[in-house]
């Protein structure tokens, strides 16, 4: 997977293909889908959900720039792989989950994999303000647009990394992003065209046309 997905892609960050490297990606997907464990595509999950691809996740986590020093919120685990990858990249890792039956199955993936890392049961858009601040902020898939509390989450400086939809019809590719905490302003880098499920929680709202 790292060498023939992710070095090609442009992710040359050594802790990052470390990281990557060394998580079991098999533990992390469903029964009877081991076999696809390292393709290069999203995994379905059910209940519309999916696990990001392994280049989106890297390129995503690359241009977040995570320490060793940092604190990191990963929103929507899903069953749990991108917590175990920040987890050895990162000082310490929350991860948040809506589905309770996808935050079990995480749980679980953790602790096979060795990882004592606390993943919350909530609503995606909500975060964790209880353990704010955080430096870095992954949001799993696409979001319509970032909430303003989940960005006053960030400490001073912090960064967060997502995949802002699009909400036109003909234009499937969305964008990925970067925000960065400014004192009360967070103003987004443009990085590159990707696709990526949109979260719940993260819809689009409806426009009343008068």
């Amino acid at each position: 997977m790292v060498e023939g997905q992710i070095r090609p892609n442009h992710v040359t960050d050594p802790a990052l293909i470390v990281a990557l490297e060394s998580v079991p990606r098999e533990l992390f997907v469903p029964k009877g889908a081991e076999g696809f464990a390292y393709v290069d595509e999203e995994i379905r999950l059910g209940n519309g959900r999916s696990l990001l691809e392994p280049m989106l996740l890297a390129r995503l986590l690359q241009v977040a720039g995570i320490t060793p020093q940092d604190a990191v919120l990963d929103i929507a685990c899903a069953t749990g792989y991108s917590t175990a990858v920040l987890a050895r990249l990162a000082r310490s890792v929350v991860a948040v989950e809506s589905d309770a039956e996808l935050a079990a199955r995480a749980s679980e993936a953790l602790a096979a994999a060795g990882l004592d890392t606390p993943v919350i049961t909530g609503p995606l858009e909500d975060g964790a303000p209880n353990r704010a601040p955080y430096d870095v902020i992954l949001i799993n898939g696409a979001v319509a647009e970032v909430p303003q509390g989940l960005l006053r989450q960030l400490r001073d400086g912090g960064r967060l990394v997502t995949v802002l939809a699009t909400n036109h019809p003909y234009v499937r590719l969305g964008q990925a992003r970067l925000y960065r905490r400014i004192g009360d302003s967070f103003p987004a880098v443009p990085l590159f065209e990707t696709h990526a499920a949109i979260l719940p929680g993260f819809e689009f709202k409806p426009r009343f046309v008068f």
